[in-house]
């Protein structure tokens, strides 16, 4: 009912910068939070960083202050501004939502994940 598409993984070297986007599509009525999680090879998929409808924000420490979530309300997408990257940031970012959307009784709240884009950061 609800698909995310994740852009902007690639490979850069440690200080730069990356925009990840995540576009939410699908019959949806509104949207409770979208946010990005990461997961590395042989470490526990974490979260990074989420935004609600009303704007606000919560940072992993690893991250804060490096990196920036926002998001357009209008288009159901959300932002990664990711900034000093270092290699301990290498992982598959993962985009999530939990959106209200129409049902057979009428509404209800799920929660939808993207495929994963690999972000690497070389040393």
């Amino acid at each position: 009912q609800v698909q995310l598409v994740e852009s902007g993984g690639g490979l850069v070297q440690a200080g730069g910068s990356l925009r990840l986007s995540c576009a939410a599509s699908g019959n949806i009525f509104s949207v409770n939070y979208m946010g990005w999680y990461r997961q590395a090879p042989g470490k526990q998929r974490e979260l990074v960083a989420f935004i609600t409808s009303d704007g606000s924000t919560n940072y992993a420490d690893s991250v804060k202050g490096r990196f920036t979530i926002s998001r357009d309300n209008a288009k159901n997408t959300v932002y990664l501004q990711m900034n000093s990257l270092k290699p301990e940031d290498t992982a598959v970012y993962y985009c999530k939502t939990s959106a209200v959307v129409p049902s057979r009784g009428g509404f209800r709240a799920e929660d939808y994940w993207g495929q994963g884009t690999q972000v690497t950061v070389s040393s």
